[in-house]
């Protein structure tokens, strides 16, 4: 038979047990609630789809630019004769190339941006887990501490997803 020693033992580790298991709960609540009553993680993988679309499209108006600025350089070079012109011609294509060159970071960027959307994914996938195992209900009702926000976080939300926020025209509307 056990001595009561043990049973203490016993009873605080299960106590401890069980104020972790609360201070889990707890984390769970607050990663799966935000202020816009969206998760983080649907949030994040938006945030991280816009981020690689916005650089896909500025590259890709990069390119059409100096592809048309390529256009422009050979008409000029059709027109002229001077070698002075051709050599600022020649000089012109060159920082196109450079341009070109220099918008390969899009692609890089895109693969990044994957991989951590992959990574947010797994860990998503975790925490969905975790809920289930604690029980949806039980999750939404877990009071949380309230999260400190400086004023400036409270009227700041930064950029936003497409159709979301105040558009430009609302902006624009407000200086008329």
């Amino acid at each position: 038979m056990e001595t009561r020693e043990e049973l203490e033992l016993l009873q605080a580790e299960i106590l401890n047990l069980f104020n972790y298991i609360q201070r889990v709960r707890k984390e769970v609540a607050a990663i799966t609630r935000t202020d816009e009553g969206d998760g983080r993680f649907n949030n994040m993988s938006d945030q991280l789809d816009a981020i690689v679309r916005a650089t896909e499209d500025a590259t890709n108006s990069i390119m059409e630019v100096v592809e048309q600025n390529s256009e422009t350089i050979q008409a000029i070079r059709e027109k002229t004769d001077n070698p002075e012109i051709a050599a600022l011609l020649d000089e012109l294509e060159n920082n196109s190339s450079n341009i070109f060159e220099a918008c390969t970071f899009q692609d890089i960027t895109g693969q990044r941006v994957t991989k951590i959307a992959r990574s947010v994914t797994y860990v998503e996938s975790r925490v969905n887990s975790l809920i289930q195992i604690f029980g949806k209900e039980h999750i939404e009702n877990v009071e949380l501490d309230e999260e400190v926000k400086n004023e400036d976080e409270k009227l700041l939300q930064g950029p936003q997803l497409e159709g979301q926020g105040v558009t430009q025209d609302e902006i624009d509307k407000l200086f008329d």
